[in-house]
């Protein structure tokens, strides 16, 4: 690995204009309506007991009403209601088995982990969500399902999902719903920024090495997997590229960081060839500029990792950070 993208001294003050479309406020607000207008009951399922730790299987409704599960882990014998942690995976990941989370509960927390829908099964332990809708033609993986409308995009399920799983924490017995914090890395980034964007009371925010910022720049400097599924796409719908864009605009992190307001705590690596630092900057640099008071952020650099960011070190940060923002 090695430096392939601006100089630090650059990427501290790298805010571009990114294209966002005129209708972004709109266009969400009418998503989270209708898939709050369907309804739907949080159930619970059979958990597991670890000395110290629950873990209990939950299901809850995303986006269509469309069944999405997740693993709910609380300390054992906790009276009072708890902060929770909501965190997804990131890219061809998802929730795996109930004993993977036990970390945050151990410190004192709840904690929902959200499956991701249709994936699961790239790495890790599985998944257990199905995403029940289709789309047009597409390239192999996520990216591009869906792609020819922002309407149809794949990721317009998967953000919903992930501000409905806020509204399931909500009201969970044993959850201050006052104090949710949420976070991801790489894709789980990306969601995270979206929950950021789309869900205005969040305790915190906590984005590693963020996925889907800045589509243009991400698309014209590297070739990793999974930006190039859309460029493979591209090369075959040779007059594409404009609708693609377009789409691709309305799940922008970077449009989605403007209108957060939640402190964040972020990650990016100087030599992440999947997730450019220029573009997780770009996200940062905007953070909260839509609001009207500075928004408390920072932003952790790890200068000679790539995509896997500060994994355990960045964790431990989480905690002090998590902690930091409850005094």
């Amino acid at each position: 690995m090695a430096l392939l993208d601006l100089p630090l001294s650059e990427l501290r003050a790298y805010q571009p204009d990114v294209r966002e479309p005129a209708d972004f406020d709109d266009f969400w607000a009418t998503t989270l309506a209708q898939a709050r207008a369907i309804g739907g009951e949080v159930v619970l399922g059979d958990t597991l007991r670890l000395s110290g730790v629950e873990v209990t299987d939950v299901t809850f409704p995303g986006f269509g009403g469309h069944p999405i599960r997740a693993w709910y882990a609380r300390p054992t014998g906790a009276a009072e209601p708890l902060p929770c942690i909501v965190e997804v995976s990131g890219y061809g990941g998802s929730r795996g088995l109930a004993i993977e989370h036990t970390l945050w509960p151990s410190a004192g927390y709840a904690y929902l982990f959200m499956d991701t829908r249709g994936q699961g099964s790239a790495w890790g332990s599985g998944g257990d969500t199905a995403d029940p809708v289709g789309g047009g033609p597409s390239s192999p993986g996520f990216m591009t399902r869906g792609i020819e409308s922002p309407q149809e995009y794949y990721y317009r399920r998967v953000f919903t999902d992930a501000v409905r799983a806020v509204d399931a924490v909500r009201g969970l017995e044993g959850v201050d719903p006052t104090r949710v914090v949420f976070k991801g890395g790489s894709q789980g980034g990306a969601i995270t920024l979206a929950a950021a964007g789309l869900v205005p009371d969040l305790m915190a925010v906590m984005p590693d090495v963020p996925f889907m910022c800045y589509f243009q720049r991400s698309l014209e400097l590297v070739d990793t997997m999974p930006y190039a599924e859309i460029t493979m796409y591209l090369s075959v719908h040779r007059d594409r590229d404009e609708q693609a864009l377009n789409t691709l605009s309305y799940f922008d992190g970077v449009n989605f960081a403007k209108r957060a307001n939640a402190p964040s705590l972020w990650s990016v690596a100087l030599m992440d060839d999947i997730c450019p630092p220029s573009t997780g900057f770009a996200a940062y640099n905007w953070y909260g500029n839509h609001g009207s008071a500075d928004v408390a952020k920072r932003i952790e650099i790890y200068p000679y990792n790539g995509h896997e960011g500060g994994q355990m070190h960045q964790t431990a940060k989480q905690i002090d950070f998590v902690a930091e923002i409850l005094r």
